[in-house]
């Protein structure tokens, strides 16, 4: 890790004590609601940038400003955990729910069990019924983290497209659905284009997707008067799909909005780190992890992303904005958008946690740090071992455990690394030449944390 993911500061204290001046500064309390509500939903979305293309911007608005509607976004259960790309629809809905409107949040029971091929170059492998059953409850828990399905005025709705297409017939749906489809349109959506013209092609299964989305739209319009469809620009096909086949069979007009697909200032996708995307399940991606991610996101994308992702005021993210670019190395910005986003996802004790285990590697305390945070901090700097019968007893020698881990050249220079007062011990300075290291000085009754100097860290495994 180098300074720049954390800042520099010149001990853990300070900055801990300048991170909670910011948290009170900018009134950070609570992760979800706003602030001071926004005059209307579409001026907020369109300040914080998250209107991507919309099929009547001007219906839209005028509709919204008439009444409260019901609106849905849907998340297929391609994995037991719903990752950071899925947050922007999921927020988005949840600021809609906040401003009086009524939310569906669908889990492709249904459409999970085919694949979208929007955004992919090859076709998914499908998913037994054992492990979409599996995932669709997964996902169901995470969205209720975010959305209100039980109190308020407006409680949100949780459903599942299985329930209303396992009651069809292959023959039922060609028949009453297919028949509104045109073949030579369905082409022309770029999700489908783009995989005909891919060395792969499309399979039936996949191509059939898009009849499956487009029907939930008019289900969901004739059950309870939906008449939105959110999604990223991706899906952009899919819900204007929806929209015709609406018109089609009942006559009615829906709409679409579609969000950003986020993508970093180099042009990566948004949300992939660690060899694979960041999932919101901790047992997936560790909340020590998931804080780093957003802790380290590119200078360039830090105010973005405070606008897409988080819940504090025009005022506030002005503030921060003003203060990054006045001072970046302080890494404000950063440490409010990690400190927001970890909160929200996995509760304020588990972001302390991260937040200290953040701080190890700047001289910060190891106390109370958790050993699966531990072990993400271990990973980041060089690991050696030692047989734990060797730390028997009275143990080995400082100078010897020094030598061993690199982090001195010969027990003579340990010696004098020690002496200088350039030597810590689990973060604690250690000023006794014949200071022995035993079984009691491990962590977690495994690990040794040496550092030498400000940055030079190791760590010391102790195995059978």
């Amino acid at each position: 890790m180098d300074s720049k993911a954390q800042g520099d500061f010149s001990s853990s204290d300070g900055r801990s004590i300048l991170y909670m001046f910011l948290i009170l500064r900018l009134n950070i309390s609570r992760p979800l609601p706003y602030t001071h509500l926004p005059m209307s939903v579409m001026d907020e979305l369109k300040w914080r940038g998250l209107i991507a293309d919309c099929t009547d911007m001007e219906g839209v608005t005028k509709l919204l400003s008439e009444k409260k509607i019901t609106l849905y976004c849907g998340f297929d259960p391609t994995a037991d955990s719903l990752h950071v790309g899925n947050l922007i629809p999921l927020l988005t809905l949840r600021r809609f729910q906040l401003l009086g409107h009524h939310v569906l949040a669908l889990a492709g029971g249904a459409t999970g069990s085919i694949g979208d091929p929007s955004g992919r170059t090859a076709e998914r492998q499908l998913l037994t019924r054992e492990i979409l059953s599996h995932n669709v409850e997964c996902v169901k828990k995470q969205l209720s983290r975010f959305l209100d399905f039980n109190e308020g005025p407006n409680p949100a709705l949780l459903v599942d497209n299985a329930t209303w297409m396992s009651s069809f017939t292959f023959l039922d749906f060609l028949r009453n659905v297919g028949k509104h489809f045109s073949v030579n349109n369905m082409i022309a959506k770029e999700s489908v284009r783009a995989r005909l013209q891919s060395e792969t092609g499309i399979t039936y299964t996949e191509f059939s997707y898009m009849l499956l989305q487009a029907y939930d739209f008019c289900h969901l319009n004739k059950e309870y008067g939906c008449e939105l469809q959110i999604g990223g620009s991706d899906q952009w096909g899919n819900i204007t799909a929806g929209m015709d086949l609406s018109k089609k069979m009942s006559g009615i007009t829906l709409y679409g909005l579609t969000l950003p697909l986020l993508l970093n200032s180099d042009g990566s996708k948004f949300g992939k780190s660690l060899g694979g995307a960041v999932y919101l399940d901790p047992n997936k991606t560790s909340v020590y992890r998931f804080y780093q991610f957003w802790i380290r996101v590119d200078d360039r994308d830090v105010i973005k992303l405070l606008k897409f992702y988080t819940f504090l005021s025009r005022e506030q993210i002005e503030e921060l904005s003003a203060q990054h670019d006045a001072k970046p190395e302080a890494r404000l910005a950063h440490k409010a958008l990690a400190y927001e986003m970890t909160r929200l996802i996995h509760g304020e004790d588990a972001t302390q946690d991260a937040i200290r285990a953040s701080e190890i590697l700047f001289g910060g305390t190891v106390e109370g740090i958790s050993e699966r945070n531990f072990e993400d901090v271990a990973s980041e700097v060089p690991n050696n071992e030692i047989a734990v019968s060797e730390l028997s007893g009275e143990g080995k020698s400082l100078l010897d455990i020094l030598v061993l881990c690199g982090l001195c050249t010969s027990k003579g220079q340990a010696r004098k690394d020690i002496e200088a007062g350039g030597i810590y011990l689990a973060n604690v300075r250690e000023n006794n030449i014949q200071r022995m290291v035993a079984a009691k000085d491990l962590m977690f009754g495994k690990y040794l944390l040496l550092r030498k100097g400000k940055r030079n860290y190791s760590v010391l495994k102790a195995i059978q």
